[in-house]
């Protein structure tokens, strides 16, 4: 299929598609012409690739990992690995929480210490 079908049919931009190719994420054979043409496979590709990136991958993760899916199976090397960036992803939202839970102890503390007067930028300290 080409390039402008397989947009329409995964609903991302043909820009992105390019991307992809860019990224070594998808392949495509090239007509005569030079126009890119996508096996069926494509599409289920695409889709697992956005599926990663929702995931918080990098393109980089990606093309890692995308090889070790055979015949839209994943393989047990697969899912080593998605669990080694799942786990990144826990420690990522544990620090995450741990800077807001900072954040609301220094919104707590300065609420009870609120002062009605003076503004708090530079341009009104000078």
């Amino acid at each position: 299929m080409r390039i402008g079908e397989l947009a329409r049919r995964t609903g991302v931009t043909t820009r992105a598609l390019r991307y992809y190719e860019e990224q070594n994420l998808l392949t495509a054979e090239r007509s005569s012409s030079g126009q890119r043409h996508y096996a069926e496979t494509a599409v289920d590709r695409i889709h697992l690739i956005r599926q990663l990136y929702a995931a918080g991958l990098t393109s980089k993760a990606i093309a890692e990992l995308t090889p070790c899916v055979i015949d839209g199976q994943a393989t047990p090397e697969l899912l080593r690995r998605l669990a080694t960036e799942r786990d990144r992803l826990d420690e990522h939202i544990a620090d995450l929480a741990r800077t807001r839970d900072r954040l609301d102890a220094v919104i707590d503390g300065a609420a009870s210490n609120l002062h009605t007067g003076a503004p708090c930028s530079r341009d009104a300290q000078a």
